[in-house]
């Protein structure tokens, strides 16, 4: 089968090598999965580059998200147990971590709704308890996990801020269902933020990126606002004042959405079974951007690496072009 495989730490234009390997065999409890398409996550760039939590020997094979088929012909979506990962024609997965991929969404739809829909679920929901009529202002509001937020944030109800970097992507926050779009390359967030709420701030904010980002979530968050930490694209890991926190009566929210799989598995079902309620009615699709072949992956890798992609971009095998 065809793979691309990491045999050096770096970026990933430089150390991804598509390459005709062996198929995996599955180990206890795996099972091996025909890869239909495999979205692209920046964990995989971070992978690439020996920066994430995770460090599988080389060589590996990236991509932590695909849609695949069983071997009795089951259409799923599964997290690929590295270092078998998700760009190559057959992946390995825990059996009993697989979900049903959705009916109402294709393949490349499909395998992007796991990870950043679930970390927003979770952000939002169980971790923030967004409410109705509250306002909601996302960080990186057309990348992959912020434009799951702002889908699931306007689903639940929420008034939608979204933050972007250039007037590209602040046209796709405004598809997407945003209702207020603040270009930070053009405008002064802080005081876009303020004007747009009438000084109150946002009730929840999500920050995806850390850094200068999380600094304007500070001065931006309401009264008993929450702040959801879920990730630091930025580079950079602020350090909270938490005398600020109590002078301004706000929370910080950490989220480590892969700690539910083995905390409570139970809750990631409940999780998609809710996800695929609202992609069932149309009120959540993955914005797939880019599909691109099996062999534009290493390329693809890069570019969401640099942080000019907006959405999703999937990877398609040739077996997995439709639903």
């Amino acid at each position: 089968m065809q793979a691309w495989q990491v045999h050096e730490n770096g970026e990933p234009r430089e150390v991804m090598r598509l390459a005709e390997v062996e198929r995996p065999t599955p180990g206890d409890g795996q099972v091996l999965l025909r890869v239909r398409a495999a979205n692209i996550n920046f964990p995989d760039a971070l992978l690439c580059r020996g920066q994430y939590q995770v460090r599988p020997p080389l060589p590996f094979t990236p991509g932590v998200e695909i849609c695949a088929e069983t071997e009795d012909g089951r259409r799923v979506i599964a997290n690929p147990a590295l270092p078998y990962g998700g760009f190559a024609e057959y992946a390995v997965a825990d059996a009993r971590a697989l979900l049903p991929a959705p009916d109402a969404l294709d393949d490349a739809e499909a395998a992007a709704l796991h990870i950043g829909y679930q970390t927003g679920w979770f952000g939002l929901h169980r971790r923030a308890h967004l409410e109705a009529g509250e306002t909601l202002l996302v960080h990186a509001a057309a990348g992959g996990v912020g434009s799951a937020a702002v889908q699931l944030g306007k689903a639940a109800g929420a008034t939608v801020i979204g933050v972007v970097g250039g007037a590209d992507k602040a046209a796709v926050a405004r598809e997407l269902g945003c209702d207020v779009v603040v270009d930070r390359r053009s405008e002064d967030v802080i005081a876009a933020v303020k004007e747009a709420t009438g000084g109150r701030g946002a009730d929840v904010i999500y920050d995806p990126v850390g850094g200068e980002a999380y600094a304007q979530s500070a001065k931006l968050v309401a009264f008993e606002g929450r702040i959801v930490v879920v990730g630091f694209a930025s580079g950079s890991i602020p350090s909270p004042a938490l005398n600020h926190a109590l002078v301004k009566n706000y929370s910080i929210l950490g989220l480590h959405w892969g700690l539910y799989n083995t905390k409570n598995p139970k809750l990631v079902l409940h999780c998609h079974e809710q996800l695929t309620e609202l992609a069932a009615q149309g009120a959540i699709k993955p914005l797939v951007s880019e599909r691109v072949p099996l062999a534009g992956a290493a390329a693809a890798v890069q570019r969401v690496a640099d942080g000019v992609t907006t959405g999703r971009v999937a990877v398609l095998m040739e077996n997995g072009a439709a639903a």
